[in-house]
């Protein structure tokens, strides 16, 4: 009977499915091509019509349905729905990956397909962008290339040098503003430079302002002599994202390298080193102002100067003025011979980072190691116990040096970390405050949600991460790649003491969430544009949503992922408001705020940047915040 039954249930979808495009195929010619939208708009088996029956039927209120949540909603047609619902189960969905990610709004990174183009004269590449450089400039014989305004803010930007200007001499590349202001820069340089001779590579104001870079050197100047290397103002004011230099300078020859000002101004940007300046000869690397001011600098080196002749290596202001960070140096400078490393004021971190040097100097010979102005919360782990010196190890977590001390009560130190506004107290919240608003802009890719019938057949899970990248064609140690397995950790993470949380690839999912945390009698709120932003703003009228009584709510903010994810999480003890956003000159309304404010901050870490800005500790005071762009606020409705 019960096989029956489930035969009888098997036919009718199918009859239902079949139906369902008779209809669509049918309405859509009944209204001619001008009438497709229409068609799609009213069509139950949209992803959106599933949605809005969905809605109706968890949610128990006739509040409007919010506009800013139903543009989520994946734009895929009844029939395209089903068709890669179907390509997904069979796990055959790469095979129509480019026009799956289009129809979807999905962030898929494009392929970059080679390139032998030849040019045998100075080339000055300006407005140009997602190249793949192959063999470019190889055996060249002087001559300068020059690439200005190279990848200028785009969306997203994809470039590869593979085996560029190998075996070149006296060849010049100079790359000035060259991803400045992008979103999502994915560059790859292989092999370049290798065996080159004299000659220079300058990078200026390299991917300056950029939101998640991910930027690769695999093999940069291998076997080269004397080819000198600058990066200038390199992922200045950059967001996330991360930087690796494997096997840079590896057997170079009298080659001098030079980082200024790099990541200065940058908030939380990872720096790999691998076997950098390997066996090389004579190496000179400096570098200047590297990771000054930053927020959260994370940086390792590893086998870098590993059997080296005759390196100099100096480290001035390195990581001065940050906000905690963590610097590995393991097996620095082994074997080699004749090296001589300065570190000049190093790691003074406005709040304390943490280094380690692991088989540092180890079984060198001739070596000479030096710490000027050294700060605290180091670990050295057989590291050379001749040849290292140290000198004014200062320990500044509890005493600030007079100049450090006067800049943090002047507010400089908060306006680098923490932007003005990103936090305040509750009290500000009353009408008549002018107060800066932050930048509450989003600054990821646009993407869409995917249908839930989708969504439901996609690996999830750490295990099955390869699985979900080969559908979407992921490379290893890609910026997608990166991206994916740190929203997997943070969605697979143990909850804090107190948090109820779950990532949604669906908007079906986040309803259910929020209702099996709130009830069914919700509402979901953000903050109606981005007007204000980076401006001072006058509070107007304020209201307290639950008739601003303690309460719960679900906040959901974006995770990088190739369709839209959200991170969804349970926030108890909180208060919260609306607010009119007026300009503060003309007193013209200009938007209209959402604002939680946390009342129990007793497990916030004594790190974090709301501390920094409003002073106090965990479970000290209240921490409010605006709800940014894109992030939303589910609560009980009023």
């Amino acid at each position: 009977m019960h096989k029956q039954l489930s035969h009888r249930n098997s036919i009718f979808l199918i009859l239902l499915f079949i139906l369902s495009l008779s209809f669509s195929v049918r309405f859509a010619r009944a209204v001619g091509s001008s009438g497709d939208a229409v068609a799609e708009e009213k069509n139950p088996f949209t992803p959106k019509g599933f949605l809005m029956r969905y809605w109706d039927k968890e949610i128990r209120n006739n509040l409007p349905k919010p506009a800013f949540l139903l543009s989520k909603v994946s734009p895929l047609s009844a029939v395209d729905s089903a068709a890669l619902a179907k390509l997904v189960a069979t796990n055959t969905l790469s095979s129509r990956l480019p026009e799956f990610c289009s129809s979807a709004r999905l962030l898929c990174i494009p392929e970059v397909g080679p390139s032998l183009e030849k040019h045998n004269k100075n080339a000055n590449f300006a407005v140009y962008q997602d190249k793949n450089f192959t063999n470019y400039g190889t055996d060249r014989l002087g001559r300068v290339d020059s690439f200005k305004n190279y990848s200028q803010d785009e969306n997203i930007a994809v470039n590869d040098f593979r085996r560029y200007s190998r075996g070149s001499t006296g060849h010049k590349d100079n790359f000035l503003n060259y991803g400045t202001q992008s979103n999502v820069v994915d560059q790859d340089f292989h092999t370049y430079g290798t065996g080159a001779t004299g000659g220079a590579g300058d990078f200026k104001h390299y991917t300056e302002g950029v939101n998640v870079p991910d930027l690769r050197f695999t093999s940069y100047s291998d076997d080269a002599n004397g080819r000198a290397q600058s990066f200038t103002s390199y992922t200045e004011n950059g967001n996330s994202g991360h930087q690796s230099f494997t096997s840079y300078g590896k057997h170079e020859n009298g080659a001098p390298n030079e980082f200024n000002s790099y990541g200065t101004h940058s908030n939380i940007v990872g720096s790999d080193f691998s076997n950098y300046g390997e066996a090389g000869n004579a190496a000179n690397d400096t570098f200047t102002n590297y990771g000054v001011d930053m927020n959260n600098p994370t940086i390792d080196f590893r086998n870098y100067g590993d059997g080296g002749n005759g390196a100099s290596e100096k480290f001035a202001n390195y990581r001065d003025q940050a906000n905690v960070g963590a610097d590995s140096f393991s097996s620095y400078a082994k074997n080699s011979n004749a090296a001589e490393v300065g570190f000049t004021n190093y790691g003074k971190s406005f709040n304390e980072g943490t280094d380690k040097f692991t088989g540092y100097g180890k079984e060198a010979t001739g070596h000479k190691i030096g710490f000027k102005g050294y700060g605290v919360n180091n670990t050295f782990k057989e590291y050379a116990k001749e040849g290292v010196t140290f000198a004014q190890y200062t320990n500044v977590s509890t005493t600030l040096s007079a100049s450090m001390a006067t800049k943090a009560a002047s507010g400089s130190f908060v306006k680098r970390w923490v932007e003005p506004g990103k936090f305040f107290r509750e009290k500000v919240l009353k009408q008549g405050t002018v107060m800066p608003m932050p930048d509450i802009r989003d600054k990821m890719p646009e993407r869409s949600f995917l249908p839930r019938t989708i969504v439901s057949k996609l690996p999830f899970s750490s295990s099955k991460l390869s699985e979900l990248k080969q559908m979407f064609k992921v490379s290893d140690n890609s910026s997608m790649d990166n991206f994916m397995k740190e929203s997997m950790s943070d969605c697979e993470r143990v909850p804090s003491p107190g948090e109820t949380k779950r990532c949604v690839g669906s908007i079906e999912d986040m309803i259910d969430f929020a209702t099996s945390i709130l009830g069914r009698n919700i509402a979901v709120r953000t903050t109606e544009n981005v007007n204000g932003s980076k401006k001072n703003v006058m509070v107007g009228s304020v209201k307290g949503i639950n008739g601003g009584k303690v309460t719960q709510s679900v906040s959901c903010h974006q995770s990088m992922f190739p369709y839209l994810l959200y991170y969804c999480h349970s926030v108890p003890m909180v208060r919260a408001y609306e607010a009119d956003l007026l300009d503060p000159n003309s007193k013209a309304k200009i938007n209209h705020g959402v604002a939680i404010c946390h009342l129990d901050t007793t497990a916030w870490s004594p790190t974090h940047g709301a501390f920094l800005a409003l002073g106090s500790g965990p479970g000290r005071i209240e921490v409010c915040h605006w709800i940014f762009e894109n992030d939303m606020t589910w609560t009980i409705a009023d």
